[in-house]
C-alpha cells in the first residue's frame, strides 16, 4: 500500500461493493453441494478497517454483509490496517474476532500492511518475516479451512503457504494469491538498517512467488480439464496501477506473475477475472489486452484479452463492497456486480 494514501490510526477500539464482467478459480473439486449449474452471490471487500473509525465500524459492516441475502462467502483482499499503525498481535487478534463473526465462510488473502511494510516507525519497527509469521499463526491456524463459517478449502500449507487458497463452484474456479503491495515486498528495510533487500527477504519473495505461479497454473489446468465456465483470482497487490506514475522499482517483482497470467488466459477458452486492493479506487479494467500499456511495462509478449481485473474500493474509499454475482450459463457474461453501499 503506498503510505501516502493511508490514514493514521491511534488506539485500537475494544469492540469492534453496477457493473459486469466474468470469473473463476481453481481447485481439486466442488464446495459440498455445488455442482450444479446456478448462479450465486459472493463480496469482495479489501483495505480495511482503516483507522479507528473503521475499526469501530467493522463489527457493522460485517453485520450487513451477514444480512445481505443470498451470499455465499466473502472474500478479503488483504490490508487489514493502515500503513501508518502498529503491527501487534493485539491488533491481529481483534480483526481475527471480527473475521470469526462472519455468519459465512471468509477467505483472507494478507497485504502488506499487516506485515511487509512493519519495519516503519510508525508501525512498531518490527522484522517483516516475522510479522509474516504471527500473520499465519493468527489467520491460517487450521489449513484448509476458512474464516468464519467453516468450509474447506484446498491449500498451499504442506508447501509453507497456507494463505493460497482454492476452490470450486458451479464452474467457477476461484483461488487467492499471496501477491501483495511494496513490490511484493521487496522494498528495502530502512529502519531495520537495510537499504538494499536482504538475502532473506528475497528468497521468501521468490517462493512465495513461485507458489502464486503455482496457484494460477493449477487453477487454469483444472479449470481446462473440466471445460469450466472461469478462473478467477485473488490478491492484494495493484500490479496495473492507474493512481501514479508506477516505474521499474515499485512493480519489477510482479513480472513473472503477469507473464503466467498472460499465458494461462490465452491458453483457455473461457472468462478470467482479477480481483485486488492496494490502490484503493474502484476499477475495472483489462490491463493485459492487446496494445496495453502494461504488455511493454512488463515486457510480456502476446496478451490475454479475455482477462478482466476489478479493483475494490478501500482505505477512505471503503464505503461500499463489491457484490459478485456468478451467472446462470447463457448469460452474456459469467460474473456481474455491483458496488453495496456501507448503510452504517
Amino acid at each position: 500500500m503506498h503510505l501516502s494514501r493511508t490514514p493514521a490510526l491511534a488506539a485500537v477500539a475494544a469492540s469492534l461493493v453496477v457493473l459486469s464482467a466474468a470469473a473463476a478459480t481453481a481447485s481439486p473439486g466442488d464446495a459440498a453441494g455445488q455442482g450444479k449449474d446456478g448462479h450465486y452471490r459472493f463480496a469482495v471487500i479489501g483495505d480495511l478497517p482503516y483507522g479507528d473509525a473503521q475499526v469501530a465500524a467493522l463489527p457493522r459492516w460485517a453485520d450487513q454483509i451477514n444480512a445481505t441475502p443470498d451470499l455465499s462467502f466473502t472474500i478479503h483482499v488483504g490490508d487489514i490496517k493502515n500503513g501508518s499503525s502498529k503491527c501487534t498481535n493485539e491488533y491481529f487478534s481483534m480483526i481475527r474476532t471480527q473475521f470469526d463473526r462472519f455468519t459465512m465462510p471468509l477467505v483472507y488473502s494478507p497485504g502488506d500492511n499487516e506485515w511487509t511494510d512493519c519495519h516503519r516507525t510508525n508501525n512498531g519497527t518490527y522484522n517483516p518475516l516475522e510479522r509474516l509469521s504471527a500473520i499465519r499463526s493468527t489467520f491460517f491456524d487450521r489449513p484448509g479451512h476458512t474464516l468464519g463459517t467453516d468450509m474447506t478449502v484446498a491449500s498451499q500449507a504442506a508447501a509453507g503457504f497456507p494463505e493460497n487458497v482454492s476452490f470450486r463452484r458451479q464452474g467457477v474456479d476461484l483461488a487467492t494469491l499471496h501477491v501483495v503491495g511494496s513490490n511484493n515486498g521487496l522494498l528495502p528495510w530502512p529502519e531495520l538498517g537495510h537499504t538494499s533487500p536482504t538475502p532473506e527477504q528475497v528468497a521468501e519473495e521468490r517462493a512465495r512467488m513461485d507458489s502464486a505461479v503455482a496457484q494460477v497454473r493449477s487453477a487454469f489446468a483444472g479449470a481446462r480439464q473440466r471445460h469450466d465456465r472461469a478462473v478467477a483470482l485473488f490478491l492484494q497487490a495493484d500490479m496495473f496501477d492507474p493512481t501514479y506514475a508506477v516505474t521499474w522499482a515499485d512493480d519489477s517483482a510482479f513480472q513473472p506473475l503477469v507473464r503466467e497470467l498472460v499465458t494461462q488466459s490465452d491458453a483457455f477458452d473461457g472468462e478470467v477475472y482479477l480481483f485486488n486492493g492496494d490502490s484503493h479506487v474502484y476499477n475495472s479494467d483489462k490491463p493485459l489486452a492487446a496494445g496495453s500499456r502494461w504488455l511493454d511495462f512488463y515486457g510480456v509478449q502476446g496478451s490475454a484479452d479475455n482477462l478482466t481485473r476489478v479493483t475494490v474500493d478501500g482505505s477512505s474509499n471503503n464505503t461500499d463492497f463489491l457484490e459478485v454475482t456468478v451467472n446462470r450459463p447463457g448469460a452474456e457474461h459469467v460474473l456481474s456486480w455491483q458496488r453495496v453501499p456501507y448503510t452504517s
